[in-house]
């Protein structure tokens, strides 16, 4: 019982830090921030819970950030810009995902869009000015 506890804590605090957090975190991200309040958790558990949530639908994977994989606790449909330089990634709210982009994308596949991750990639304004 003690051991589903403590699983089912470190499982939940991994999801609330995904929801909360603006920083689109990698795994090892994941995993310092929650190491000082949960001293037994591991890198491999965050990696599994990560792996998890993607599955279930309850996150999103970003693909590599230069190389390492960064996630997103928001699943709603938004853009993101990608920093090619520092791995900075931002949301991107003020730009939505148009409606009619989804439509010409299952004309052409002759499926059904079921999501949609746009990412843009650049040189962020901070590395852009230094």
């Amino acid at each position: 019982m003690e051991t589903t506890t403590k699983q089912f804590r470190k499982r939940n605090a991994i999801l609330a830090y995904l929801r909360e957090t603006k920083e689109h975190p990698s795994a090892e991200m994941v995993f310092n921030h929650l190491k000082p309040e949960i001293p037994d958790l591991s890198l491999g558990t965050v990696y599994r819970n990560l792996a998890m949530f993607k599955e279930r639908g309850e996150i999103i994977s970003l693909g590599a950030v230069n190389g390492v994989e960064r996630f997103d606790g928001n699943t709603e449909p938004h853009v993101h810009f990608i920093c090619t330089q520092c791995g900075a990634v931002q949301d991107l709210p003020e730009i939505s995902v148009p409606e009619e982009l989804n439509s010409a994308v299952a004309r052409s596949s002759g499926g059904r869009v079921d999501n949609c991750q746009l990412s843009f990639t650049g040189i962020c304004g901070e590395c852009a000015t230094n």
